[in-house]
């Protein structure tokens, strides 16, 4: 079972992932690995902020609520 990440800290291990990258002395193999897994993280990322989005309420001026 996959433990449940937040938006937050995956932003964090993006940047993380980012700067090693950048290190000049880093394998192709690893930048592959750093890339793929940052694509993992960019996937979850947004659909953590669809569903977010989904659940976004507007609430108008007589005081009902609707779907963003």
């Amino acid at each position: 079972m996959e433990e449940k990440i937040t938006l937050e800290d995956m932003f964090r291990e993006l940047e993380t992932l980012t700067e090693q990258m950048e290190d000049p002395d880093i394998t192709l193999e690893q930048s592959f690995d750093l890339y793929n897994r940052g694509m993992e993280l960019l996937k979850k990322c947004n659909e953590s902020i669809d569903s977010v989005e989904k659940k976004v309420l507007v609430l108008d001026e007589s005081g009902e609520t609707h779907e963003f």
